[in-house]
C-alpha cells in the first residue's frame, strides 16, 4: 500500500529537480508508518503494485524478449574426450608406433625449421627482438632462405596426418588482392599458409614468446595486435595498410573470427582486414572427418595433437575464392566490406553466419573455469549485444563474474532468491518486479543473457544517466556531498523494507567502490553504470514521491 498512489503517469515524468525536502519530510512519515505495522505478518504492495513497471520513469521501453538459448555452438569439438568406441581405441592402439615416428619427424622439422630461422633473421636489426613498425620487407636471401622452414612445415603438416592437401582454385595476384582472409578452425591452418603463401600475418603479441614459434612468425614479420586496446588495434590496422600498400611485402593474412571455431558456424569478423580498403581474397578451409572433428574447439592442444598422430589420415580442403572489393560507395564502410566477405565465405562452406564473437569463447571459457555445467548456454552472441548497446567484452566478463557468484543452476540460469542475496536483500515485491523486468515475468528463473542485455538496455535508455545525476543529488549530504550507511537506509525506506544489517552493509559496499566508508558522486555512478537496475530503488525521491511496502 502507498500512501501516494502511483500511477503509470506519476512514473514516467520528467526527473523533478526540486528540493529533496519533501522527500526527507515523507521519509519521517515513512518511518512512523513502518514502525506501526512492522510486526504484521502480511506482505502486502511496493512501488510498483498500483501499476506500471520500475523503470517506467526512464522509459516505457523494455529489452528484448529473449528467444531463449540458441542451439548454436561454435566453438564446441564433437568428438568425445577419449572414447569414441571400439574402433577408435583399436585405431589408436594400432597407430601408436606410428604416432612415435610422426611425433619424432614433428621434432626434427620444428628443429631444423627454427635453425634455419634463426639464421635467416641472423644479423636483421628490424626482427632482432621483435619487429619493428615501418621496418621494411624481409632482403630476398633470407626469403630464400625461409624455404627450408616453409618445407619444415609442410613435413609438420605431414607429421599431423595431412599427407595430401586437396585445393580448389588458387591465390590471386598480390597485387590485386594483398590481403587475405580465412576462416579458423584449428592450429594446423597458420601452417598450411605459412608453407603456402608465406604471409605476413596479425597475431597476439602473446605468441611472440612462445618458444620456437615466436622466432618463425617473427620471420613473417608479423603485426602484434592486443585485441584489448584501442591503440594497439590503431596501430596494427595502420602497419596491415602500409604493408598491403607495397608489393615489396608478401601477402597480409588475418583470421577475423579473432579465434577458433568448430567450422560448422562463422562467427562476427573484426574489422581489421577491411578498414585499410584493399581488395581481400577469401579463403575457406574445412576438414571433412566421420570420426574425429579436427577443430581446436574445447579440447586441449595436447590431447588434439594425439588424437591427430593417432589418424589414419586426416583430410584438409582448402579454397580460394574470388576476390572480394570494398564497396564503391564510400558511405558503405568495413562493416558492410566484412558482411560481404563474411557472406561469401559462410555460402562457399554452406554454413550460418552468427553474431557470436571472441567474445563468446572468453564468456564460456571463465563458466568452464568455474566448473559449471552446460558452458555454451552463458554465451550471448557479443556481436550483437555490442552493436545493438556498446557493450564491450570486459564490461561483459565483469557482470558474469557477479551472475556466476549467484550460483546459477546446472541450465546457468538464477533465481530471484539468489539474485537480490548477492546484493544482500530479500526478494520483496519490488525486487521481483525488478528481477521480472530481465525476462518480462515469463519464468522465475534469468540467463546470463537476459541480464546483460536487461543491464545494457536500462544504460541506454534516454533519462538513466540524468536520473542518475538526480538521485545522487537528492540523496546525498548537502555539508559532505556524500551518501552514508544510514543515509542509504533512509532512501531504501521509501520503497522498501530494510533488510538485515548484513544484508544492509553488503548493499552499501556495493555502492562503495572504492571502500572508503562513504559513497562519493563517483561511488554511486560507476555502481548504477554496473548495476543499473538498482535505479529503481531511488524512483521515489527523483519523482519526489514515497512508496512504502507495509508488513
Amino acid at each position: 500500500m502507498a500512501s501516494t498512489s502511483p500511477s503509470p503517469a506519476s512514473l514516467s515524468t520528467p526527473l523533478l529537480s526540486g528540493s529533496i525536502a519533501p522527500a526527507r519530510a515523507a521519509n519521517g512519515h515513512a518511518n512512523n508508518h513502518r514502525h506501526h505495522h512492522r510486526d504484521d505478518s502480511d506482505a502486502a504492495a511496493s512501488v510498483c503494485d498500483a501499476g506500471g513497471d520500475p523503470f517506467a520513469f526512464l522509459s516505457e521501453d523494455r529489452p528484448p524478449r529473449d528467444r531463449g538459448v540458441s542451439p548454436a555452438d561454435p566453438f564446441r569439438n564433437a568428438t568425445p574426450a577419449w572414447g569414441g568406441g571400439v574402433y577408435a581405441w583399436a585405431r589408436t592402439l594400432l597407430l601408436l608406433p606410428v604416432a612415435a615416428l610422426r611425433l619424432a619427424l614433428f621434432g626434427l622439422s620444428i628443429a631444423i625449421g627454427y635453425a634455419a630461422t634463426w639464421v635467416a633473421l641472423r644479423g636483421w636489426a628490424d626482427v632482432q627482438d621483435r619487429p619493428r613498425e615501418g621496418a621494411g620487407p624481409m632482403p630476398a636471401w633470407r626469403r630464400r632462405l625461409m624455404w627450408i622452414t616453409r618445407i619444415s612445415a609442410r613435413c609438420i603438416l605431414f607429421s599431423f596426418g595431412y599427407h595430401w592437401i586437396r585445393k580448389k582454385g588458387r591465390p590471386a595476384p598480390r597485387d590485386l588482392a594483398p590481403i587475405v582472409v580465412s576462416n579458423h578452425v584449428s592450429y594446423i591452418e597458420p601452417i598450411f599458409f605459412f608453407y603456402e603463401l608465406f604471409p605476413t600475418i596479425v597475431s597476439s603479441e602473446s605468441h611472440d614468446a612462445l618458444p620456437f614459434v615466436g622466432t618463425i612468425i617473427r620471420a613473417m614479420q608479423v603485426i602484434y595486435v592486443d585485441r584489448f586496446s584501442p591503440a594497439s588495434r590503431k596501430a596494427a590496422v595502420n602497419e596491415i595498410k602500409r604493408k598491403a600498400a607495397c608489393n615489396s611485402f608478401p601477402r597480409v593474412l588475418l583470421f577475423p573470427e579473432g579465434t577458433t571455431t568448430n567450422g560448422r558456424f562463422l562467427i562476427s569478423f573484426q574489422h581489421g582486414a577491411f578498414i585499410p580498403g584493399y581488395p581481400v581474397q577469401p579463403v575457406v578451409v574445412r576438414y571433412p572427418h566421420v570420426h574425429f572433428d579436427q577443430s581446436w574447439g574445447n579440447i586441449s592442444l595436447l590431447k588434439l595433437m594425439f588424437k591427430m598422430f593417432t589418424q589414419f589420415h586426416n583430410f584438409m580442403e582448402v579454397e580460394y575464392l574470388p576476390v572480394v572489393y570494398p564497396p564503391e560507395i564510400k558511405q558503405e564502410n568495413a562493416l558492410h566490406f566484412a558482411e560481404d566477405t563474411s557472406y561469401a565465405m559462410a555460402h562457399a562452406l554452406n554454413v550460418l553466419p552468427t553474431s557470436y564473437s571472441y567474445g563468446d569463447s572468453m564468456i564460456m571459457a571463465r563458466a568452464v573455469e568455474a566448473g559449471k555445467a552446460n558452458c555454451s548456454n552463458y554465451m550471448v552472441q557479443m556481436a550483437w549485444v555490442k552493436d545493438m548497446y556498446g557493450v564491450n567484452t570486459a564490461e561483459a566478463m565483469e557482470l558474469l563474474e557477479n551472475f556466476l557468484a549467484m550460483n546459477p543452476d546446472s541450465d546457468g540460469r538464477v533465481k530471484a532468491q539468489e539474485f537480490w542475496a548477492h546484493f544482500g536483500l530479500d526478494c520483496s515485491p519490488l525486487c521481483k518486479k525488478i528481477f521480472h523486468y530481465f525476462n518480462s515475468g515469463i519464468t522465475d528463473s534469468i540467463t546470463f543473457r537476459q541480464f546483460l542485455v536487461g543491464c545494457a538496455h536500462l544504460r541506454k535508455q534516454p533519462l538513466f544517466q540524468g536520473a542518475c545525476e538526480t538521485a545522487f543529488e537528492k540523496c546525498r549530504d548537502p555539508e559532505t556531498s556524500d551518501i552514508s550507511r544510514g543515509q542509504l537506509a533512509d532512501v531504501l525506506r521509501l520503497s522498501m523494507l530494510l533488510p538485515s544489517d548484513d544484508g544492509m552493509l553488503r548493499l552499501f559496499k556495493t555502492f562503495d567502490v572504492d571502500g572508503d566508508e562513504k559513497i562519493s558522486r563517483d561511488d554511486f555512478l560507476t555502481c548504477l553504470g554496473r548495476f543499473p537496475f538498482l535505479i529503481a530503488f531511488f524512483a521515489a525521491p527523483i519523482n519526489g514521491e514515497v512508496y512504502i511496502e507495509i508488513v
